[in-house]
């Protein structure tokens, strides 16, 4: 079931990537029909990440209070809305409407997805089944890209729009078939009904009651202290907000929307001019991303959140960087090198950058302030997301992608001194265990699995 759980949680992803990616394949269809000058260009692909930085502030509030599965079944509806909305629209201000409807869905699912699957699967595969959100949104990507390979013609942007319904539909009908999260339901009071769902998650009531046990003596306490986003401010729960926050920061200024949102445009600055080539290329870096995002599930639970942040933090930044240079010295430097240096840094972003900020999020704050520290996070990753996006267009025209792509590698070479000195190792240790090494007052850089 808990497999089943993670399956179902991560189609959210999918509808997130799927949403992200298809404007850029539908973007000449859709500016045949409506025109639009760069700066409207960029808040119609940016609703998305504005509506989830709406839903992102939301969540937190709305899954304490209704639950993780009824608030991840509300986005799943708002998904397939959304979706049929943008496919019938007859002016622009309506898509970008239908596109703020869909970035609320994504801002909602992208908090309590990954809190739902958190607090539900077992601790020796915690890591691997967060990160099916993250490769959800891989295989959004992909699928995305490839919708637009396989749909052309005039007006074609409607059907792309509107095949992201199916998942919306299919991720609601996933969650009827779902228990809700038992941590969430002993923080209410309700001992009984969590101990149905750990059982039915864990496939049996082996080991059941010491879990719902340990679970219940950390909600007893919790109760007793600030909760909310009161609590958020606490010595002891602020060094997680810090972390979860600053993870987001890096994620996005590290330039990966602006690649995923614009990459036929980076393809077309860098001198391919072929529309066929641009897009065949464009599904090359979303397959990248998706392949090794799969092997990024099991290097999270076996070399560990913090190596591997550094790992991918210095990749990204050694890639961007030579992109850079190969724009500025295209006499010494052939063109080819911007697509290897791409693949590179999306395959650096896919196996580190990219899934971990999520684990991260779902693991580092105390039950108490889960809800309102993720929302938090969300914020941070979606108010930073529509900033890139937003802003992109512009850098471009005013700077360059050469200096673009410099200040975004500079970004990631501050990533690998963040990671050293506030991110802490989670790997290996329980979501009460890692409470309770906030509550003593320590760093939580500190924070190491016990040999």
């Amino acid at each position: 079931m808990i497999y089943f759980l993670a399956g179902v949680a991560a189609i959210a992803g999918l509808l997130f990537g799927y949403d992200e990616g298809v404007i850029a394949v539908a973007s000449p269809t859709l500016r045949a029909d409506f025109p639009m000058s760069a700066l409207v260009d960029g808040f119609m692909t940016a609703a998305v990440p504005l509506g989830a930085l709406i839903g992102a502030i939301l969540a937190g509030r709305l899954t304490d209070r209704f639950g993780r599965r009824r608030v991840l079944m509300a986005a799943a509806t708002l998904f397939a809305a959304g979706a049929l909305g943008a496919a019938m629209i007859e002016a622009l201000w309506v898509l970008v409407l239908a596109r703020l409807v869909l970035g609320l869905a994504v801002g909602l699912a992208a908090v309590v997805s990954p809190l739902y699957i958190s607090e539900s699967a077992p601790l020796s595969i915690r890591g691997a089944l967060v990160a099916t959100y993250q490769l959800a949104i891989t295989f959004g990507i992909v699928a995305s890209y490839l919708t637009g390979l396989l749909i052309t013609g005039p007006g074609s942007w409607r059907v792309m729009f509107a095949v992201g319904a199916v998942p919306g539909f299919l991720f609601l009908l996933g969650l009827l078939f779902l228990p809700e999260s038992p941590r969430w339901l002993v923080l209410r009071g309700r001992a009984e009904e969590a101990a149905d769902s750990l059982t039915r998650l864990r496939g049996g009531q082996a080991g059941v009651a010491a879990e719902i046990s340990e679970i219940a003596r950390y909600a007893g306490a919790e109760t007793k202290a600030d909760t909310g986003f009161a609590a958020l401010l606490h010595p002891t729960v602020f060094p997680a907000l810090v972390v979860g926050v600053g993870l987001f920061f890096l994620q996005q200024l590290s330039g990966i929307n602006a690649v995923i949102y614009y990459a036929p445009q980076i393809f077309n600055h860098a001198g391919f001019d072929d529309h066929t080539t641009q897009v065949l290329a464009t599904v090359g870096i979303g397959t990248v991303n998706f392949v090794v995002t799969i092997l990024a599930m099991w290097l999270i639970d076996h070399w560990g959140r913090r190596p591997l942040l550094v790992a991918g933090f210095a990749g990204t930044a050694a890639s961007l960087l030579l992109i850079a240079a190969t724009l500025l010295l295209p006499s010494l430097l052939p063109s080819w090198i911007v697509i290897v240096a791409l693949l590179a840094y999306i395959a650096s972003f896919a196996v580190s950058v990219g899934p971990l900020p999520h684990v991260m999020m779902s693991e580092v704050f105390p039950l108490r302030a889960r809800g309102p520290g993720m929302s938090m996070a969300s914020v941070s990753n979606w108010g930073f997301n529509f900033i890139v996006v937003f802003s992109f267009p512009l850098l471009l025209a005013d700077f360059g992608l050469a200096a673009t792509f410099s200040l975004f590698g500079v970004i990631c070479i501050a990533g690998i001194g963040f990671t050293l000195l506030r991110v802490p190792e989670t790997n290996g240790l329980s979501l009460e265990r890692i409470e309770a090494h906030l509550r003593s007052g320590q760093p939580l850089a500190l924070l190491r699995p016990t040999p």
